[in-house]
């Protein structure tokens, strides 16, 4: 089941604003999780019992088969690329169109005082791609992006370079995250694992939200916000931030009870839906949400300091 990729084989493309993209083969894997409730209480002990009992979405465990090969883009889609195509494009982040702003991080701010009780500031004009209240260098994720701004760039490219860019399918995501594993991360099943090939919740996190302390991975990576792309081991198919640093959004409508029928050549999600998947999880995720398997989603227009954007260019 998959494809072996060796790293001498790894063939990487570079488009018009200095993208990198890894061909991945065609090839098939078993997507989804049918972990018990009770393995995954042994393993995250520090999360409520009742966190084990929500995860009906991603079962069952279906074989799925991707018929062709696709490059996927190695990185993120970093804040210097996306200020690029802005500039070339005229495109309008909707963070700014619509004058809401989105989400921000501000060291006074209280989550306890807000009615949702949300990690972060917004939505707030302040907060866009261009400033999601923590610094950011160009070689960053761009986060605050929607869906829609997502399908903008992916747009704009495919014009601009004549090849067919879009976002992953979510059995593409998966497929690519795995990258030939059945473990919890591509790094494998322990939590700790992640210390060296992602950028999730940890103890450099917890400084800055200590009520979520024992929730965050027992070592420090460095990074209290997002990191470079690139920064953690990639994937054995030499893909990065696979997990943690920045969400995901894929191209399929969400669906609790899609897997059951999904089809085994090139699932496409729902026909049609409320809400878009994002994947992998990011920089200020619990290590448990940033599984392979998990799935979350949002409306298209969701703007948040957490979610970000990778690319897929067609053959």
């Amino acid at each position: 089941m998959g494809c072996a990729v060796r790293a001498s084989e790894i063939d990487v493309a570079l488009n018009d604003l200095g993208m990198a993209f890894v061909k991945l083969p065609a090839g098939e894997f078993m997507m989804g999780s049918d972990e018990p409730p009770e393995a995954l209480a042994a393993a995250y002990p520090e999360l409520p019992r009742e966190r084990f009992s929500q995860l009906q979405d991603e079962g069952p465990v279906h074989r799925v088969r991707i018929t062709r090969s696709f490059w996927m883009g190695r990185h993120e889609v970093t804040v210097g690329q996306f200020r690029r195509f802005v500039e070339a494009s005229g495109y309008v982040p909707e963070s700014i169109a619509d004058g809401t702003g989105g989400y921000g991080w501000r060291a006074g701010y209280d989550p306890a005082t807000t009615r949702r009780g949300d990690a972060f500031e917004g939505r707030d004009p302040r907060y866009s791609w261009r400033n999601p209240g923590f610094a950011q260098g160009d070689d960053h994720p761009v986060v605050n992006v929607t869906w829609n701004d997502a399908q903008a760039l992916a747009a704009w490219l495919s014009k601009a370079e004549g090849k067919r860019y879009r976002l992953p399918t979510e059995a593409e995501w998966e497929y690519a995250c795995r990258a030939g594993s059945r473990t919890r991360y591509s790094a494998g099943d322990d939590p700790q694992s992640l210390l060296r090939a992602a950028n999730v919740f940890d103890a450099r996190s917890a400084g800055y939200w200590p009520r979520w302390a024992p929730m965050a991975l027992k070592g420090d990576d460095g990074y209290a916000f997002t990191a470079p792309v690139g920064s953690f081991a990639p994937n054995a198919w030499g893909l990065y931030d696979m997990h943690g640093n920045a969400w995901e959004w894929v191209a399929d409508w969400h669906g609790d009870e899609y897997y059951a029928g999904s089809p085994v050549d090139d699932p496409q999600g729902p026909a049609e839906g409320t809400v878009r998947v994002r994947r992998g999880g990011s920089w200020h995720t619990w290590p448990f949400y940033a599984r392979a398997s998990y799935r979350n989603w949002n409306a298209p227009d969701t703007r948040y300091t957490l979610v970000g954007i990778r690319l897929v260019r067609e053959e």
